[in-house]
């Protein structure tokens, strides 16, 4: 009997035809990445292989790593296996892998958001026999709203705040959600200035092409004290810390997924909450399920338990697969700067 296309290893999703794992969480010989957030892309590896839009970042996060890089939609042969990267539509650069060995097909979905934006390559299908879906919002409580509802909200919010002279500081992680929300946001309001971390990755993806809004690192030449109603991007971390000293009276916000929930919000203790996620909502993880036309299915990262007994209702011939990747929250990196 042939190997199946893809096994589960306790270092990761492993491809015997190929020899390569995809986005594992031990060091390996052969790495193929998905995207650059750090539950999927981790140092150690060997090699790494990962679309010519993550390398950028990836360099810049894990260093000298012999890193190849792929187009979307090239196909490569990887010893017994034909392999090719799919826009997964998370962030710029992320993708879905589809592997075929003997002509079963099999796609990792990696992380995915099925509604486009202005910066991300939009999702795109897969046909497939095997589909391996995060499911981190797998509830139907989670539907998001349309994006340009989302962005009327932050605006009001900011111009209501430099209308009575305060700093207006967003909590967003810094690769995919720190830039998903400087793409909403109207300039026109006043100045946005960003945390080293968030500022670092814009310059990253700037020199790629992505359009983003002017942005200055918070420094001590750039004084939100010094200025009108500034908008301060910063990720979730340095909130509550002495790094927050700098800009006086302020109101704290926090851009995620997770503000559907009241009791989330109550917890990050947040004066407003604002619901922007990378992910599929609940409709969406089922249109791209559908989509896929897979015969099996494997869910993983999110409510795997209830999501998986819901496809099972529907039909599906669906498994829970047990791996280290994160929530939405899992890529909380930062840089030390002083108060």
């Amino acid at each position: 009997m042939a190997d199946p296309v893809l096994t589960f290893t306790e270092r990761g999703i492993y491809c015997p035809a190929g020899d390569f794992f995809i986005d594992p969480w031990r060091p390996v010989d052969k790495a193929l990445i998905t995207h650059g957030h750090a539950d999927h892309a981790r140092w150690g590896h060997k090699s790494y292989l990962a679309t010519e839009t993550a390398a950028p970042v990836m360099r810049y996060r894990l260093g000298d790593i012999a890193l190849d890089t792929i187009r979307f939609g090239e196909v490569r042969q990887i010893g017994g296996a034909s392999v090719s990267f799919h826009p997964a539509g998370h962030i710029p650069g992320s993708a879905q892998i589809r592997i075929e060995v003997g002509g079963e097909v099999w796609v990792v979905s990696g992380d995915y958001k099925t509604e486009p934006d202005k910066l991300s390559e939009p999702f795109e299908p897969i046909r497939c026999h095997a589909f391996i879906s995060e499911c981190t919002f797998g509830l139907p409580v989670f539907k998001w709203r349309p994006e340009a509802e989302v962005a009327a909200e932050i605006n009001a919010w900011w111009a209501s705040n430099a209308a009575e002279g305060i700093t207006s500081v967003l909590g967003s992680y810094s690769l995919g959600k720190a830039q998903r929300v400087l793409s909403l946001v109207d300039p026109e309001i006043g100045p946005i200035l960003t945390h080293g971390a968030v500022e670092a990755t814009n310059a990253i993806l700037r020199e790629q092409g992505l359009p983003l809004p002017a942005t200055t690192q918070v420094s001590a030449d750039a004084n939100p004290k010094n200025m009108t109603g500034p908008l301060v991007i910063a990720p979730p971390s340095a909130l509550g810390t002495p790094w927050m000293r700098r800009f006086g009276p302020s109101s704290q916000a926090f851009a995620s997924g997770w503000m559907a929930l009241r009791g989330v919000r109550r917890r990050r203790a947040m004066d407003r909450g604002f619901v922007v996620s990378d992910h599929a909502d609940w409709d969406g993880l089922l249109a791209a399920i559908k989509e896929t036309g897979a015969e099996k299915l494997f869910v993983t990262h999110g409510y795997t338990d209830i999501f998986a007994r819901w496809l099972k209702s529907e039909g599906y011939d669906a498994h829970v697969l047990k791996t280290e990747f994160g929530s939405e929250d899992a890529d909380e990196v930062t840089e030390e700067e002083p108060a």
